[in-house]
């Protein structure tokens, strides 16, 4: 499974994020969001993460955009060594299979807000044109980051044709609960592990991968 910690600022800090297991670092190319991080720093971040010592690659590396125009999100893709985009505005399935056709080296996953369950029927208009989907709570003044939690039992027959992460008010605390649920391809937290928005906790970021094995001990994911 998938393990992406998302709002990394402070390059330690991604790096030993990196240390402790995740397979995903994400960060908010989005100016008005507390966690906002420019290309220049993106690319301070990405210039001290390890390799997988299995897979001798770099962690993927995932640029969060909202509405941003497509040159925007290639120069910041170029300046940043990003190897992922996340939309996580209002873009259209056309507009992910624009970024997706010139972008191709470069995985695109758009996040879902859901508010309601009309919302997860509009998943299935993006799967031809994503490589992943993600769902997160919807909060009407934030885009993400709010720790507001998902209604779990109502993505149970959340069967998307394409992979999936599942984002909204994950924690260590919840974290085992919420897999007990549902099986997503991949999880991703931010507030859940924070001191303040862009300032992780080292030490939750370790329970939560202690949490992660006792769920694969118990056969949860």
């Amino acid at each position: 499974m998938r393990v992406k910690i998302c709002g990394i600022t402070k390059p330690d800090q991604g790096r030993a994020i990196a240390e402790l297991g995740a397979t995903s670092l994400g960060f908010i190319c989005v100016p008005v969001s507390p966690r906002y991080v420019s290309a220049d720093q993106i690319r301070q971040v990405v210039e001290q993460l390890p390799l997988n010592p299995q897979t001798g690659h770099l962690v993927d590396r995932i640029g969060v955009f909202a509405n941003a125009t497509l040159a925007e999100i290639s120069q910041v893709v170029a300046i940043a060594g990003l190897n992922a985009v996340q939309l996580h505005g209002a873009e259209t399935p056309e507009f992910c299979a624009q970024v997706r056709e010139t972008l191709p080296d470069t995985e695109v996953i758009k996040a879902l807000r859901i508010k309601t369950a009309a919302a997860l029927q509009e998943a299935a208009a993006y799967y031809s044109h994503v490589h992943t989907l993600l769902l997160d709570a919807y909060h009407p003044g934030m885009l993400g980051g709010t720790g507001v939690t998902l209604d779990w039992q109502s993505l149970q027959q959340f069967a998307p044709a394409c992979p999936w992460f599942l984002a909204g008010g994950l924690n260590p605390d919840n974290i085992i609960q919420a897999l007990a649920q549902l099986q997503p391809d991949g999880i991703d937290l931010s507030s859940g592990v924070e001191r303040s928005p862009g300032d992780k906790d080292l030490a939750q970021v370790a329970q939560l991968f202690h949490q992660l094995q006792q769920t694969q001990k118990i056969g949860v994911s």
